[in-house]
Protein backbone atom coordinates (compact mmCIF):
# COMPACT_ATOMS: atom_id res chain seq x y z
CA UNK A 1 0.00 0.00 0.00
CA UNK A 2 1.64 3.51 -1.47
CA UNK A 3 2.16 6.43 1.19
CA UNK A 4 -0.23 9.08 0.24
CA UNK A 5 -0.91 12.64 1.88
CA UNK A 6 -4.43 13.44 3.09
CA UNK A 7 -5.26 16.82 4.52
CA UNK A 8 -7.99 17.01 6.71
CA UNK A 9 -9.88 20.26 7.29
CA UNK A 10 -12.00 21.05 9.97
CA UNK A 11 -14.96 23.35 9.85
CA UNK A 12 -14.85 23.53 13.77
CA UNK A 13 -12.16 25.94 15.43
CA UNK A 14 -13.65 24.33 18.78
CA UNK A 15 -11.00 22.76 20.87
CA UNK A 16 -13.13 19.41 21.36
CA UNK A 17 -14.75 19.71 18.16
CA UNK A 18 -16.53 16.77 16.80
CA UNK A 19 -15.60 17.25 13.37
CA UNK A 20 -11.96 17.52 13.91
CA UNK A 21 -12.20 13.99 15.96
CA UNK A 22 -13.54 12.90 12.59
CA UNK A 23 -11.06 14.32 10.21
CA UNK A 24 -8.35 12.69 12.67
CA UNK A 25 -10.49 9.38 12.66
CA UNK A 26 -10.47 9.65 9.13
CA UNK A 27 -6.67 10.27 8.72
CA UNK A 28 -6.64 6.54 10.83
CA UNK A 29 -8.48 4.61 8.53
CA UNK A 30 -6.92 5.95 5.49
CA UNK A 31 -3.29 4.69 6.70
CA UNK A 32 -0.67 4.68 5.87
CA UNK A 33 -0.51 8.92 5.23
CA UNK A 34 1.31 11.74 6.09
CA UNK A 35 -1.72 13.56 7.86
CA UNK A 36 -1.90 17.31 7.63
CA UNK A 37 -4.61 18.69 9.46
CA UNK A 38 -5.37 22.63 8.40
CA UNK A 39 -5.94 25.97 10.15
CA UNK A 40 -8.43 27.94 9.72
CA UNK A 41 -7.68 30.70 11.80
CA UNK A 42 -8.08 33.60 9.13
CA UNK A 43 -8.94 36.72 9.40
CA UNK A 44 -12.17 37.28 7.21
CA UNK A 45 -12.21 38.26 3.67
CA UNK A 46 -11.84 41.81 2.96
CA UNK A 47 -11.10 42.73 -0.24
CA UNK A 48 -8.92 45.98 0.98
CA UNK A 49 -7.02 44.07 3.35
CA UNK A 50 -5.56 41.74 0.48
CA UNK A 51 -5.51 44.91 -1.67
CA UNK A 52 -3.44 46.57 1.38
CA UNK A 53 -0.89 43.84 2.54
CA UNK A 54 -1.56 40.70 -0.15
CA UNK A 55 -3.05 37.03 0.76
CA UNK A 56 -1.97 36.57 4.54
CA UNK A 57 0.78 33.31 5.06
CA UNK A 58 -2.09 31.37 6.81
CA UNK A 59 -4.24 31.50 3.85
CA UNK A 60 -1.18 30.78 1.12
CA UNK A 61 -0.01 27.92 3.65
CA UNK A 62 -3.65 26.28 3.39
CA UNK A 63 -3.70 26.71 -0.44
CA UNK A 64 -0.15 25.03 -0.98
CA UNK A 65 -1.61 22.06 1.85
CA UNK A 66 -4.44 21.84 -0.63
CA UNK A 67 -1.96 21.54 -3.84
CA UNK A 68 0.87 19.18 -2.28
CA UNK A 69 -1.57 16.67 -0.87
CA UNK A 70 -2.82 13.78 -2.59
CA UNK A 71 -6.34 13.90 -0.73
CA UNK A 72 -8.89 16.12 0.89
CA UNK A 73 -11.09 15.29 3.90
CA UNK A 74 -13.28 17.93 4.82
CA UNK A 75 -15.83 17.96 8.14
CA UNK A 76 -18.06 20.44 9.43
CA UNK A 77 -21.22 21.13 11.69
CA UNK A 78 -24.33 22.59 10.39
CA UNK A 79 -24.70 25.92 11.70
CA UNK A 80 -27.90 27.35 10.52
CA UNK A 81 -28.90 24.47 7.40
CA UNK A 82 -25.37 25.51 5.99
CA UNK A 83 -21.76 25.42 6.60
CA UNK A 84 -19.83 27.45 9.23
CA UNK A 85 -18.49 31.00 8.52
CA UNK A 86 -15.25 30.02 9.52
CA UNK A 87 -15.30 26.89 6.22
CA UNK A 88 -17.29 29.86 3.84
CA UNK A 89 -14.38 32.38 4.79
CA UNK A 90 -11.41 29.44 4.44
CA UNK A 91 -12.76 28.74 0.73
CA UNK A 92 -13.26 32.49 -0.38
CA UNK A 93 -9.46 33.14 0.41
CA UNK A 94 -8.14 30.59 -1.08
CA UNK A 95 -10.12 31.01 -4.46
CA UNK A 96 -7.96 34.40 -4.46
CA UNK A 97 -4.76 32.74 -4.20
CA UNK A 98 -3.41 31.95 -7.68
CA UNK A 99 -4.14 29.48 -9.53
CA UNK A 100 -6.86 26.47 -7.97
CA UNK A 101 -5.45 23.68 -5.63
CA UNK A 102 -8.45 21.96 -5.42
CA UNK A 103 -8.63 21.28 -9.65
CA UNK A 104 -9.18 17.90 -9.88
CA UNK A 105 -8.30 16.84 -6.04
CA UNK A 106 -9.79 13.85 -4.46
CA UNK A 107 -12.77 15.28 -1.89
CA UNK A 108 -15.09 13.61 0.68
CA UNK A 109 -16.55 15.54 2.47
CA UNK A 110 -18.22 14.29 6.26
CA UNK A 111 -20.55 15.85 9.16
CA UNK A 112 -20.73 15.47 12.96
CA UNK A 113 -23.68 17.28 14.42
CA UNK A 114 -25.30 17.22 17.65
CA UNK A 115 -28.34 16.79 16.07
CA UNK A 116 -29.91 13.90 14.71
CA UNK A 117 -29.65 14.58 10.67
CA UNK A 118 -25.62 14.25 11.05
CA UNK A 119 -25.02 17.34 8.56
CA UNK A 120 -27.24 16.49 5.91
CA UNK A 121 -27.39 20.40 5.33
CA UNK A 122 -24.00 21.16 5.38
CA UNK A 123 -22.66 18.50 3.34
CA UNK A 124 -25.09 19.72 0.39
CA UNK A 125 -24.46 23.75 0.89
CA UNK A 126 -20.35 22.25 0.61
CA UNK A 127 -20.79 20.36 -2.28
CA UNK A 128 -22.54 23.58 -4.09
CA UNK A 129 -19.80 26.23 -2.41
CA UNK A 130 -16.83 23.72 -3.91
CA UNK A 131 -18.51 23.23 -7.45
CA UNK A 132 -16.29 26.57 -9.25
CA UNK A 133 -13.19 24.89 -7.60
CA UNK A 134 -13.82 21.62 -9.62
CA UNK A 135 -12.37 19.09 -7.28
CA UNK A 136 -13.80 15.34 -7.68
CA UNK A 137 -15.69 15.44 -4.92
CA UNK A 138 -16.73 11.50 -3.90
CA UNK A 139 -20.64 10.87 -3.92
CA UNK A 140 -20.02 8.27 -1.24
CA UNK A 141 -20.87 6.55 1.03
CA UNK A 142 -22.00 9.34 3.11
CA UNK A 143 -20.79 9.69 6.79
CA UNK A 144 -23.38 11.41 8.60
CA UNK A 145 -22.55 11.72 12.48
CA UNK A 146 -25.66 13.12 14.08
CA UNK A 147 -26.04 12.78 17.97
CA UNK A 148 -22.02 13.54 17.97
CA UNK A 149 -21.87 13.74 21.42
CA UNK A 150 -22.47 10.12 22.26
CA UNK A 151 -20.50 8.77 18.73
CA UNK A 152 -16.83 9.01 20.39
CA UNK A 153 -14.97 7.47 22.95
CA UNK A 154 -12.68 9.27 25.25
CA UNK A 155 -9.60 8.77 22.96
CA UNK A 156 -11.59 10.14 20.21
CA UNK A 157 -12.35 7.09 18.10
CA UNK A 158 -15.71 6.65 16.57
CA UNK A 159 -18.11 4.00 18.65
CA UNK A 160 -21.05 3.67 16.56
CA UNK A 161 -20.59 0.45 14.05
CA UNK A 162 -22.76 2.18 11.31
CA UNK A 163 -20.69 5.17 11.30
CA UNK A 164 -17.40 3.42 11.83
CA UNK A 165 -18.38 1.58 8.81
CA UNK A 166 -19.37 4.19 6.34
CA UNK A 167 -16.17 6.29 7.44
CA UNK A 168 -14.10 3.24 6.24
CA UNK A 169 -16.05 2.75 2.84
CA UNK A 170 -15.60 6.59 2.51
CA UNK A 171 -11.59 6.31 3.36
CA UNK A 172 -11.27 3.43 0.74
CA UNK A 173 -13.05 4.83 -2.36
CA UNK A 174 -10.68 8.08 -1.58
CA UNK A 175 -7.65 6.72 -1.40
CA UNK A 176 -8.97 4.79 -5.18
CA UNK A 177 -8.99 7.83 -6.59
CA UNK A 178 -5.94 8.95 -6.38
CA UNK A 179 -3.88 9.25 -9.03
CA UNK A 180 -7.43 8.14 -11.23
Amino acid sequence: MAQYSLLGISGSLRKESFNTKLIREAARLFDPAEFVEADLRFPLFDQDLQDAEGIPAPVQRLADQIAAADAVVISGPEYNKSITGVLKNALDWVSRCDGNPWADKPLAIMAATAGRAGGERTQFALRLCMVPYRPHILQGPEVLVGQATDQFDTDGRLTNPINLKALEGLMAALRSEIGR
